[in-house]
C-alpha cells in the first residue's frame, strides 16, 4: 500500500464543516476526518450525495431498529464509493492531461518522491502515458476517510422511559456504525478517556491485527500530553487493541473545544513524545502481546506502526516544516485555515465571509458549550443573533431537537441539555427564588451564564444545510462556527491549490496582519487563561487551588525556558522577535499574583 503523499491532514471541525471533506479532497491524496455523532446530518447528506452522483438511496428512518448505527454505516459506505470513483477518474485525468499533471505536481511537498518521479516521466519525449498510469497506480493513494467520535458525547438513550442497553448510547452506536462500514481507515477518539466505550471496541474484529499484522480499522487518540497517551494506550493494549496514532493537539491554540493542560506547552510536549517514542512503542507492544495471547489471537513479532501527529495553530510553511523536521512528526493538522477553502469544507457563504473578515478581537474562548468546556468561537454568528432575539422575547433556550448534549442528570436520569429552554427555564426559576439573597451583580452574572449556552447540535450542523440548500426544520438556530485564533491571520477565500502551495511554501495566503509564531501565540493564550482564572474566582481560595495555579505558572516558566533555548540559534524563524516576545510573557507571568488562602 503506497504511503500518504501529503504531510498534512484536515482534522475534524464541528459536526458539518468536514462532514463531506473526503468527497471533496480525498482523490487528491488528502486525508480528512468526518464527525459521526450527528446521524440526522449524515442521513440528509446521504440523500443529497446519492442524488448528486446518481447512486441508489434507501432512507433509514428512526423507526428502523438500530437506525443510528445504520445511518452512520450507510453514509460512510456512500462516501467510500464516491471517493473511489473520483480517485479513479482523477488518475485517468493525470495520465491524459499534461496541464492537470503539472497543476497536481505544484501542490505536492517540495521533497516529494512522487512529484520528482512524475516530473521525470513528463520530461521524456514522447510522454509515456502507460508508464504514468503504472507509476500512479503504484505510488498514488487516496486520502484516508477517517472518522471522529467525541468520547464525552455518549448519552444514555431511552425508549418509552426505559433505558436502552449501553450499546445504544450515542458514541457506542456511532462506533458500531463505523465498525460495520466498508472503510479501511481510522477512528479518532477525542475529549478524553471513556472506559466503557474503549471496552466496546473488543466486539469488532476489524480493530485487531490479522495474520499479516495488518489492521483493517485503526484507533487514533487525540491527546494533550505524553502521560495521557501512555495511560490510554496501555488500557487499550491490555484488550489486544493497538493505538496506531497519537494526535497531539494544542490545548488552547485550536478550534472548537479547548482542553487546557496544566500549563504544559506544545513544544515541550512534542519534545517528550520525540524522546520517548521508542519507549512508548515497546512498552505498549509488550502489553498488547499479553492482551492478544489472553484472547488466543495471533501475536505480531514486531510492534505495529505508530505515528505521532500534531495540530493546533500552525499557519506557515516554516512552522509546518519545523514540526516535521525538529519533532519528527508524521503529519501536521491544518484545520481553521481550511474553513476559507470552499473546495475542502462545508461552510455557508455568510459564515465564510464572517470568518474572512474576523480580527484577533473577534475570536474568543467562550462558555457557550453545554459540555461546560471552553469553546473557541467568533463574534457575530447568526446563532448568537437568534439566541439574543429569544432572550429579549423572554423565550431563552433551544427547543433541543437532537439531544446529543442532553448530558446533565440534574433533573432526572434521561438527561437534559443546559442550552435547552426546559433547563434554562428551571434554572432561571431557581435563580429568581433566591434573588433577594444575592447582590444585583451576582444575579446578573448568574443569569448571563445560564443564557450563554448555545445549541451546538443544531448550530454546528446548519452550515451544510445552508450551503447545499437543504431545508432546515424547527426552531431557527443559525450557525455556530468553531475556528481557532489562527483565523485572524487569514482574510480571504482561497482555492485548494493555493492553500496547498501555502502549506508547502511556494505561495502565501496570509493577511498583512502581524502573526506571532504558533508557539508564542499559545503561550500568550495560556498566560491570559491563568490571569482570567485567578481574576474570575468568586469563592474563597483553597490550598488545592493555590497549588494548582502555582504548578500551572511553574510549567509555563519551564516552557518559556525551553523555547528560549530552542530558538537561540534557529534560523527558520525570526529568532529576535520570538526571544523578545518570550521575555515579555515571562515578565507578564512574573507579575501574576497568585492569591493564597486567608488564615482564620
Amino acid at each position: 500500500m503506497p504511503k500518504s503523499i501529503h504531510t498534512f491532514h484536515i482534522p475534524v471541525m464541528g459536526l458539518a464543516y468536514t462532514i463531506d471533506s473526503p468527497i471533496r479532497v480525498a482523490h487528491y491524496g488528502i486525508s480528512s476526518v468526518i464527525s459521526i455523532i450527528d446521524d440526522e446530518l449524515m442521513e440528509k447528506m446521504n440523500s443529497f450525495y446519492s442524488k448528486k452522483f446518481n447512486l441508489p438511496y434507501q432512507e433509514i428512518s428512526k423507526k428502523v431498529q438500530d437506525y443510528r448505527a445504520k445511518r452512520v454505516t450507510s453514509y460512510l459506505n456512500l462516501v467510500d464509493t464516491i471517493v473511489k470513483g473520483k480517485f479513479a477518474k482523477f488518475k485517468k485525468e493525470l495520465a491524459e492531461s499534461k496541464l492537470a499533471l503539472e497543476s497536481f505536481i505544484a501542490t505536492l511537498p517540495n521533497k516529494s518522491n512522487i512529484g520528482e518521479g512524475l516530473s521525470n516521466l513528463m520530461n521524456e519525449s514522447p510522454v509515456p502515458k502507460n508508464d504514468i498510469e503504472v507509476f500512479l497506480d503504484e505510488h498514488l493513494k487516496a486520502g484516508d476517510i477517517d472518522v471522529n467520535i467525541m468520547t464525552k458525547v455518549d448519552k444514555d438513550n431511552f425508549a418509552k422511559s426505559q433505558q436502552l442497553p449501553i450499546e445504544f448510547n450515542d458514541a457506542h452506536a456511532s462506533l458500531r456504525g463505523f465498525a460495520n462500514s466498508n472503510l479501511h481507515s481510522s477512528v479518532v477518539l477525542s475529549a478524553g478517556m471513556n472506559p466503557r466505550l474503549y471496552s466496546y471496541f473488543e466486539n469488532f474484529k476489524d480493530f485487531f491485527p490479522d495474520r499479516n499484522n495488518r489492521l483493517k480499522k485503526k484507533i487514533v487518540l487525540k491527546v494533550s500530553d505524553y502521560r495521557s497517551a501512555i495511560i490510554q494506550g496501555k488500557f487499550l493494549a491490555k484488550k489486544g487493541l493497538w493505538v496506531s496514532e497519537y494526535r497531539i493537539e494544542s490545548g488552547l491554540n485550536c478550534g472548537g473545544h479547548a482542553f487546557a493542560t496544566d500549563g504544559y506547552l506544545l513544544g515541550p510536549i512534542l519534545e517528550e513524545f520525540k524522546n520517548k517514542k521508542e519507549e512508548l512503542v515497546q512498552d505498549t507492544h509488550h502489553v498488547l502481546t499479553k492482551g492478544l495471547q489472553h484472547k488466543g489471537l495471533a501475536v505480531p513479532e514486531h510492534p505495529l506502526d505508530l505515528n505521532i501527529t500534531v495540530q493546533g495553530g500552525v499557519g506557515t510553511a516554516d512552522e509546518h516544516e519545523f514540526l516535521l523536521e525538529n519533532y519528527q512528526v508524521d503529519s501536521v493538522g491544518w484545520g481553521t485555515p481550511f474553513l476559507l477553502v470552499p473546495e475542502a469544507t462545508s461552510v455557508d457563504k455568510n459564515t465564510r465571509k464572517l470568518l474572512a473578515e474576523s480580527m484577533e478581537e473577534d475570536l474568543y474562548l467562550s462558555g457557550i458549550s453545554p459540555l461546560g468546556v471552553p469553546f473557541n468561537t467568533i463574534k457575530g454568528t447568526s446563532n448568537e443573533y437568534h439566541k439574543q432575539k429569544r432572550i429579549l422575547n423572554n423565550k431563552a433556550g433551544s427547543s433541543c431537537p437532537k439531544k446529543y448534549l442532553a448530558l446533565s442528570k440534574e433533573f432526572g436520569p434521561e438527561g437534559i441539555c443546559t442550552a435547552s429552554k426546559k433547563y434554562q427555564d428551571a434554572k432561571l426559576q431557581e435563580l429568581e427564588a433566591k434573588s433577594s439573597e444575592i447582590s444585583q451583580d451576582k444575579y446578573e452574572n448568574a443569569k448571563g451564564k445560564i443564557y450563554e449556552k448555545a445549541c451546538l447540535c443544531v448550530g454546528l450542523a446548519n452550515a451544510s444545510f445552508l450551503e447545499n440548500d437543504i431545508k432546515i426544520k424547527g426552531q431557527e438556530q443559525g450557525v455556530v462556527i468553531c475556528p481557532g485564533p489562527n483565523m485572524a491571520y487569514f482574510d480571504k477565500e482561497v482555492s485548494l491549490s493555493k492553500m496547498m502551495e501555502h502549506i508547502y511554501g511556494t505561495n502565501s495566503v496570509l493577511s498583512s496582519l502581524y502573526r506571532p509564531n504558533m508557539f508564542v501565540k499559545e503561550l500568550k493564550m495560556y498566560v491570559d487563561y491563568l490571569k482570567n482564572e485567578i481574576e474570575s474566582i468568586s469563592e474563597e481560595v483553597t490550598t488545592k487551588q493555590t497549588k494548582k495555579w502555582e504548578g500551572f505558572r511553574s510549567n509555563l516558566f519551564n516552557g518559556i525556558a525551553y523555547y528560549q533555548e530552542l530558538f537561540r540559534d534557529f534560523m527558520h524563524f525570526e529568532s529576535t522577535n520570538i526571544q523578545n516576545e518570550l521575555l515579555f510573557f515571562k515578565e507578564e507571568l512574573m507579575a501574576v499574583t497568585i492569591p493564597v488562602m486567608k488564615e482564620a
